[in-house]
């Protein structure tokens, strides 16, 4: 079908299988602030947001090193302390392009690829331009005050040749709102989060025009946009023409736009945003900030540890430790093991989500090591048991428990019900509580496809 830029011809799009049966992704933050690659660790920034719905802690202190610049704009933080130490109170932010692109110039994405399916993952994502403004391609569009801030290779392409070889399905970060070459005074608290959402027109063209040019050259099977987009645009235009050109494409749920009422006081219209989005905070985190009330294809909740069903499609989006970029405060103890990252996607699947996993690479594109080990063993296990994970749908419960107090978690084929328990530790004798099937029913061990001896005992237990 041919879609409209309205809301009503738009919400007829429905989630391409590809998109339900992949389960899961990789996701990379990559760019300058790969350079100073510094973040205070040890803190969770979605449950950060929850305790502190002002915002003011997550914004000085955010363990996310790609928000390197806003952080070393804010007087006193740890982030500004660090750079004046290392790199001199003179030292500009965007003196680490130079210093990046002489690091990269021997990466082959070949490699990124590689690891990415080698992982299991059936998509890919790539920070296409992240809040400090720097493109990861030669772009058409020229940053109107900064025309040289962009690479003069075209990572985006070279990454996406690689991904679609492999056949996995290649998608695009874009920061559609924040851009720091166009604003200059830090995110410090809510209000001025929200206020860096109205932006000028000349910044409304330049986003439009990027993303324009992405979607028309590239055909993202993904369009991740983050925070929200300039609300002088009509965003059912641009779902339309990307759902025109690429039929199979999902959109995510990051595209908050904050309108504003000329013939109202500014002022008054900002001070109810502030405190609707801090209400929305206190139960949501991270997610009640960016949340978009209009047309998506998925949400995006952010490192979040409460996994709860949810009729429309999610997606978690974490990194494999608490920064996205690289972050080198960050060891292995702070990475999540291989065992967290299996229990993970399967309480995930089990609920309707996907789960797109960052790693971020060093400054010279090389993955440490901390990250491709438990990304690996990852990967090992999805080779063995992914045959419950790919191409399922959740099932009508979606969690269960043991007799013993295991948690028990479900998927689903249209042939088979796959159950798991939460636990590497398992007893040669298993009851599973509230749990009916068949009597003609034949349970197997995944992996190696042994036969189970069972018994109903009771109406809803499962002795194995």
């Amino acid at each position: 079908m041919k879609y409209e830029p309205t809301l009503e011809s738009v919400e007829k799009h429905e989630i391409p299988d590809w998109y339900n049966d992949a389960k899961f992704g990789i996701f990379f933050h990559w760019g300058l602030y790969s350079v100073p690659a510094y973040a205070k660790k040890g803190n969770n920034l979605n449950e950060m947001t929850e305790q502190d719905n002002t915002f003011e802690s997550s914004m000085t202190e955010s363990p996310y090193s790609e928000w390197y610049l806003n952080k070393l704009r804010i007087e006193g933080s740890s982030t500004q302390r660090y750079h004046y130490k290392v790199y001199g109170k003179d030292s500009d932010y965007y003196d680490f392009q130079k210093d990046f692109e002489k690091a990269n110039k021997n990466l082959n994405m070949n490699d990124w690829a590689d690891v990415c399916k080698k992982a299991g993952a059936k998509y890919v994502v790539l920070v296409t331009k992240h809040h400090d403004g720097y493109c990861m391609w030669p772009s058409e569009v020229k940053n109107p005050s900064m025309p040289d801030y962009q690479s003069n290779r075209n990572f985006v392409e070279e990454l996406t040749d690689a991904v679609r070889s492999r056949d996995m399905k290649m998608g695009y970060y874009y920061s559609g709102i924040f851009d720091w070459t166009f604003f200059k005074k830090p995110i410090l608290d809510v209000r001025t989060f929200i206020g860096q959402h109205l932006a000028s027109n000349e910044y409304c063209e330049y986003s439009v025009a990027q993303m324009k040019e992405l979607i028309e050259k590239c055909h993202p099977s993904i369009l991740w946009n983050d925070i929200g987009f300039p609300p002088q645009y009509n965003l059912n235009k641009m779902f339309a023409d990307y759902y025109n050109t690429v039929p199979e494409g999902v959109i995510n749920d990051r595209w908050k736009q904050f309108h504003l009422n000329t013939e109202k006081d500014a002022e008054a219209q900002l001070d109810k945003w502030v405190e609707e989005a801090g209400e929305r905070m206190k139960t949501l985190g991270l997610e009640g900030m960016m949340m978009n009330d209009d047309h998506h294809d998925f949400s995006t909740p952010e490192y979040t540890t409460k996994f709860e069903y949810r009729e429309k499609k999610w997606e978690l989006t974490r990194g494999i430790g608490m920064s996205f970029a690289y972050n080198k405060e960050e060891d292995e103890n702070d990475m999540l093991s291989a065992t967290e990252l299996i229990t993970t996607l399967v309480d995930v699947v089990s609920k309707n989500g996907n789960f797109l996993l960052n790693i971020g690479p060093m400054a010279d594109g090389t993955i440490p090591e901390m990250q491709k080990k438990p990304l690996f063993q990852l990967g090992a296990w999805l080779e063995k048991n992914g045959e419950a994970i790919y191409g399922t749908r959740c099932w009508r419960e979606q969690e269960g428990i043991t007799a013993d107090g295991l948690g028990v978690r479900y998927t689903e084929k249209p042939d088979a019900l796959y159950v798991f328990i939460l636990s590497s530790e398992i007893s040669t004798e298993l009851t599973i509580k509230n749990l009916e099937i068949p009597k003609d029913s034949r349970i197997l061990l995944l992996g190696d496809g042994s036969s189970l001896e069972w018994e109903q005992s009771g109406s809803k237990y499962i002795q194995s």
